[in-house]
């Protein structure tokens, strides 16, 4: 039987060493620029898993840690515009310092709901990190605090980004092919 990670899915367009160098990079700035607060630290399932398990081993500070499930794609590969919550936070927010942990910024639709929904539950401030930034896709101004690395308008999967559930478990970032 042939293994996921014996045949690469398209080519890699970013290795998992560049992808934690960039989580210590994002991890120190985080760390300098909440110096002395506690933070919640708010990943996005299912994508932003092992992203966010990288960059919160980089973070010295006090955290919670919390998920979301937030669909906006089902098992298309264009937003269908509607964001629909799946799983909601079990932290409360309020009067907190919010980092939302995003695998992808493509259309801005979900981020930018997402950011309206921890404003009306009473977030101090509210960041967003996100390991790629697809600015082509965007639908919606939004601000990205922190990007780990902006990509072509491709449907990109790996690094827990999927195509109907596949390829999560790939160890580097690619697309695939239209």
């Amino acid at each position: 039987m042939t293994s996921v990670h014996e045949e690469t899915v398209g080519t890699v367009m970013i290795r998992q060493e560049e992808i934690l160098a960039k989580a210590k990079e994002i991890g120190a700035r985080i760390t300098e620029e909440f110096q002395g607060e506690e933070i919640v630290m708010v990943g996005i399932l299912r994508g932003a898993v092992l992203w966010m398990a990288d960059l919160i081993k980089c973070v010295d500070l006090d955290m919670t840690i919390d998920f979301m499930a937030v669909s906006s794609y089902g098992a298309a590969t264009k937003t269908s515009g509607v964001v629909r919550i799946n799983k909601d936070l079990e932290t409360d927010i309020d009067g907190k310092s919010v980092i939302i942990v995003e695998d992808i910024v493509d259309s801005g639709v979900t981020l930018n709901y997402l950011k309206g929904y921890f404003q009306s539950r009473g977030a101090k401030t509210i960041r967003v990190c996100a390991l790629l930034d697809k600015p082509a896709g965007r639908r919606v101004d939004i601000d990205v605090d922190y990007i780990g690395f902006t990509v072509d308008d491709r449907f990109i999967v790996g690094y827990g980004l999927d195509y109907d559930q596949k390829y999560r478990n790939l160890p580097y970032i690619t697309y695939l092919e239209d």
